[in-house]
C-alpha cells in the first residue's frame, strides 16, 4: 500500500457497506456536510480513511479488501478507506461500554449523580476494550502514514490514539478534534484518576487540539491543570506537558449552504413538504428535528409547549410542534427510557388539547433526512434547546433553509450559542416557562425583525462551511 499524506481516523468511516441481491457489496456515501466537506479536502492529497467496520457487511468489506492485513483499504472514488474488523467483544465494551456510557455522559454532564456512576471492576475490563480499539486504530495509522504525513483524529472515541503515535512516529503532525462539550475538572474528575490522566495525556499526544467552543476550550485547560498539574497559558490556548508544548484551537463547525440547497431542491423533499402541509393545515408551526437522545432535552421542550398552551391559550388550534426525534443508541438503557418518556409527553399534550380539527403536537420518531429538510422550509419557530451541545448543527441549518424567516430559539448551552446567540432568543434549558415565553415572543415576532436576525442567522451559521473547518485544521498542523 502506498503511504498516504493526509489520514483521518474516525469510528464511523465516509462509507457504508450492503450486500447486493446478487451476494456482491455494494457501498454509500455517509450523509451530511461533514462528511463531503472532509472528502472534498482528503481527495486532494493522497489520503486514508481508517474506520471501524460496524456492520457485518462492513466487516466482509474489510476481510475481502485487497493486501495483508494491516493494508485492507478499499479505493472508492479517490479515497481510500480503511475498515477495522476489531472482534465484536472489544468494539462492544470500547463504544458502548466506555465511550457511549461514560464519556459521553460526562461531556454532556448527563449522570444521575446520586445513582450513577459507579466505576468498579466491571469498568476496568471495558477500558481494556477502549485501549485495545484505540491501539487498532493507531496500527492502521502508523502502517499507512508516509513521513511526515499530517493525521487528523476525531472525538472522543479516540482519545487515546494521538500519544500512541507520538510515541510510535514522532515524525507525524497530529490534530485531535473534539465535537462533544468539554467537562470541567469538578466533573470531569469523577472518572477514576488513571482513566481521566490517560483520557488527557492521550489527546496531548497530538500537536493541536480542536473545540467547537472557547467554552470547551477553557474546560480542558482546567482539567490540564487541576488533574495533570500541566503548565496551562489560558490566554494563548497551549499545555505545555511532557516537555512539548500544544495548541488548542477553536473551529467553529458551520453549514454547508451549497449542498443543503441541493438537497433539498429535489422532488422527494417537496413530496415530503406537501405531506407535512397537508397534515399541519394552516396553522403557524414550531420544528424540532433531534436525535432522541438525552443531551437534546426533547421532554422539556415538549412540557415548555404545553405551558405554552396553558398560559397562552391564544396559540391553541393556530400552532402546531412537528417533533421529529429520531431513535440514537438503542443499546444504552437510559436512551431506551428515554425515549419512552418523549412518546408518552407528547400523547399527553394531544390528550389534553387535541380536537377534531387540531392536533398539537405531531411526533416523528423514524429517521427521515429529507422530511427533515422540508421542515425547515415551513418552520415559523426552530426550537434547539440542549442540556448541553459540543454545537448543533440544526440551528444552523433551519434557518439557512427557512422560506418563513423562522425564529431560532436556542438553549445558551449548545456550542452554536456562541455565534447565534446575538440573532437568536436564548433561553436556560431547564426553565420551561421562559422558553414558553420564548416560543410565545418568536411566534408574535414582527416580520421585519423575523427577517433581519434570520439573515444574520445565516451569515453566521455558514462563516466555517465543513470544507474550511478541515483544511484549517490541517493548516494548524504546517
Amino acid at each position: 500500500m502506498d503511504k498516504a499524506q493526509i489520514l483521518i481516523a474516525a469510528n464511523r468511516g465516509p462509507v457504508s457497506f450492503s450486500i447486493a441481491d446478487d451476494g456482491s457489496l455494494e457501498h454509500r456515501r455517509g450523509g451530511g456536510g461533514l462528511v463531503s466537506g472532509m472528502i472534498s479536502v482528503a481527495t486532494e492529497i493522497d489520503s486514508i480513511w481508517v474506520c471501524a467496520a460496524l456492520s457485518d457487511a462492513d466487516r466482509r468489506a474489510a476481510a475481502e479488501a485487497p493486501g495483508a492485513r494491516l493494508d485492507r483499504t478499499h479505493d472508492l472514488g479517490g479515497m481510500r478507506v480503511h475498515m477495522l474488523d476489531i472482534p465484536r467483544e472489544t468494539f462492544e465494551g470500547a463504544y458502548t461500554g466506555v465511550a457511549n456510557s461514560a464519556l459521553w455522559f460526562v461531556q454532556h454532564m448527563l449522570y444521575d449523580t446520586p445513582n450513577k456512576p459507579s466505576f468498579g471492576s466491571h469498568f476496568r475490563k471495558l477500558w481494556e476494550d477502549y485501549t485495545a480499539y484505540n491501539n487498532a486504530f493507531a496500527e492502521a495509522l502508523v502502517a499507512g502514514a508516509a513521513e511526515g504525513a499530517r493525521v487528523a483524529v476525531q472525538d472522543y472515541h479516540l482519545a487515546l490514539v494521538p500519544r500512541i503515535l507520538r510515541t510510535r512516529r514522532p515524525d507525524l503532525r497530529i490534530a485531535h478534534f473534539s465535537h462533544t462539550p468539554w467537562a470541567p475538572p469538578e466533573y470531569f474528575g469523577m472518572l477514576p484518576g488513571q482513566v481521566a490522566r490517560e483520557l488527557l495525556e492521550g489527546m496531548l499526544g497530538a500537536d493541536r487540539l480542536g473545540f467547537h467552543s472557547p467554552r470547551w476550550v477553557e474546560a480542558f485547560l482546567r482539567c490540564c491543570a487541576r488533574i495533570l498539574r500541566a503548565d496551562v497559558d489560558f490566554g494563548r490556548r497551549t499545555v505545555e506537558y511532557g516537555g512539548r508544548v500544544i495548541e488548542l484551537g477553536v473551529h467553529a463547525l458551520g453549514a454547508d449552504e451549497e449542498e443543503l440547497r441541493e438537497n433539498a431542491s429535489g422532488p422527494t423533499v417537496a413530496a415530503r413538504r406537501a405531506t407535512l402541509e397537508e397534515a399541519v393545515g394552516d396553522t403557524r408551526l414550531i420544528v424540532r428535528v433531534d436525535r432522541t437522545e438525552l443531551s437534546k432535552n426533547i421532554v422539556r421542550g415538549l412540557e415548555a409547549y404545553r405551558e405554552l398552551l396553558v398560559t397562552r391559550p391564544e396559540w391553541r388550534g393556530r400552532v402546531t410542534h412537528l417533533a421529529f426525534a429520531y431513535p440514537s443508541r438503542g443499546d444504552v438503557p437510559e436512551y431506551r427510557a428515554y425515549t419512552e418518556t418523549v412518546t408518552r409527553k407528547a400523547k399527553e399534550i394531544n390528550a389534553e388539547f387535541a380536537t377534531a380539527e387540531w392536533t398539537p403536537v405531531v411526533l416523528e420518531v423514524n429517521d427521515d433526512y429529507p422530511r427533515s429538510l422540508a421542515s425547515y422550509q415551513l418552520a415559523d419557530v426552530l426550537l434547539v434547546n440542549p442540556i448541553r451541545d459540543g454545537m448543533n448543527l440544526v440551528a444552523k441549518e433551519g434557518p439557512v433553509l427557512s422560506e418563513r424567516d423562522s425564529v431560532l430559539v436556542l438553549s445558551h448551552e449548545a456550542g452554536a450559542a456562541d455565534e447565534l446567540g446575538e440573532h437568536a432568543l436564548l433561553v436556560n434549558p431547564y426553565d420551561t416557562v421562559e422558553t414558553a415565553e420564548a416560543l410565545h415572543r418568536a411566534l408574535s415576532m414582527p416580520e421585519a425583525e423575523r427577517r433581519r436576525r434570520r439573515e444574520r442567522l445565516v451569515e453566521a451559521a455558514v462563516a466555517l462551511p465543513p470544507r474550511r473547518w478541515f483544511q484549517e485544521q490541517l493548516r494548524s498542523l504546517d
